[in-house]
C-alpha cells in the first residue's frame, strides 16, 4: 500500500475506473470520489472535464443539477459516482430510509436525481467506504435507483463497479450480479464474504488492488488536495492539512 492512507488508496482505485472518460460528474458530499475525479483529470493532462456539484471552481454549470441532468440525457456525461445507505446484490441503491414506511428506523438524504442518472450515464461507479452487512444487504428496503431493468425498458446507463474499503466488485449487467474483482491490501476473500450481505461471484484466486504510484500520491497531496479544499475544506484539512 506504499505509505498511502486508506482514503488515498481509495482515491487512486476510483480514479483508475474513469481513465479515458471525457466528462465525469460527482454529486454532493462525496470528497473521495471528488478527489478521484480531480486526480484522473490531472493524470489526463487536463483532457477530462470534471463537474463537482457544490463547487464554484470545478463545475461548468451555473444552474446546478438541472444542467447536469441535461448533459446526461444528451449523452455528454461518461461517468458518475453514486453511493447509498443500502446497496444490494442487484446493484439497487437505497437513499430514502430503512424500516417501515410509516416508522422508519433511519432516514437518508433522499433520491434526488439518482434514478435518472442511473439510467442515463454509461458508467456509474458505486462507492461506499463502509463494507458491512448493514450497508451491503440482501435486498434494499427502498429502491431509489434500480441496478437493472426489465426487457424492453430503454436504458443506456447503469452500474459498472462497486468500491468499498475492503475490495472492488465489477457488475455484470447481463446477469445482474456482482463479481469480486480485487481485494485491497490487508483484506481477504473470506473476510469480504463474511461482511457482505448479498451473494456474488468470485474467482478461486482474487487479485490484489494495485497500490498507488508515486506520481499519483504526489498529485493527490499537492494539486488535488489544493483543488479539493475549495469544495471540501474540512476533509482536505483533516487528510492533508490543506486550507481552502
Amino acid at each position: 500500500m506504499n505509505d498511502a492512507s486508506a482514503n488515498e488508496f481509495l482515491i487512486v482505485a476510483l480514479a483508475r475506473m474513469i481513465e479515458g472518460c471525457r466528462h465525469v460528474a460527482v454529486g454532493n458530499a462525496s470528497p473521495v470520489p471528488g478527489a478521484a475525479a480531480l486526480l484522473a483529470r490531472a493524470l489526463s493532462g487536463d483532457a477530462m472535464l470534471v463537474s463537482l456539484l457544490g463547487s464554484l471552481a470545478h463545475n461548468p454549470y451555473t444552474d446546478g443539477g438541472r444542467e447536469l441532468f441535461d448533459s446526461a440525457g444528451q449523452g455528454r456525461l461518461d461517468a458518475f459516482f453514486l453511493g447509498g445507505g443500502e446497496i444490494d446484490g442487484q446493484a439497487n441503491v437505497n437513499l430514502v430510509a430503512v424500516g417501515p414506511h410509516d416508522a422508519p428506523l433511519a432516514r437518508f438524504p433522499g433520491s434526488f436525481g439518482s434514478a435518472y442518472l442511473y439510467f442515463a450515464v454509461p458508467r456509474v461507479i458505486l462507492f461506499r467506504a463502509e463494507h458491512t452487512r448493514r450497508v451491503l444487504v440482501p435486498r434494499v428496503s427502498f429502491i431509489s435507483a434500480p441496478g437493472t431493468s426489465p426487457p424492453g425498458i430503454h436504458r443506456s446507463g447503469g452500474p459498472t463497479a462497486l468500491v468499498t474499503s475492503r475490495c472492488a466488485f465489477a457488475f455484470d449487467r447481463a446477469r445482474g450480479r456482482f463479481r469480486l474483482e480485487t481485494l485491497h491490501p490487508g483484506h481477504t476473500a473470506e473476510e469480504v464474504r463474511a461482511e457482505t450481505g448479498f451473494d456474488y461471484d468470485s474467482a478461486p484466486e482474487v487479485a490484489q488492488t494495485p497500490p498507488p504510484s508515486a506520481r499519483a500520491l504526489e498529485l493527490i497531496r499537492g494539486r488535488v488536495a489544493g483543488e479539493l479544499a475549495e469544495t471540501y475544506p474540512s476533509f482536505a484539512a483533516r487528510e492533508w492539512g490543506r486550507a481552502a
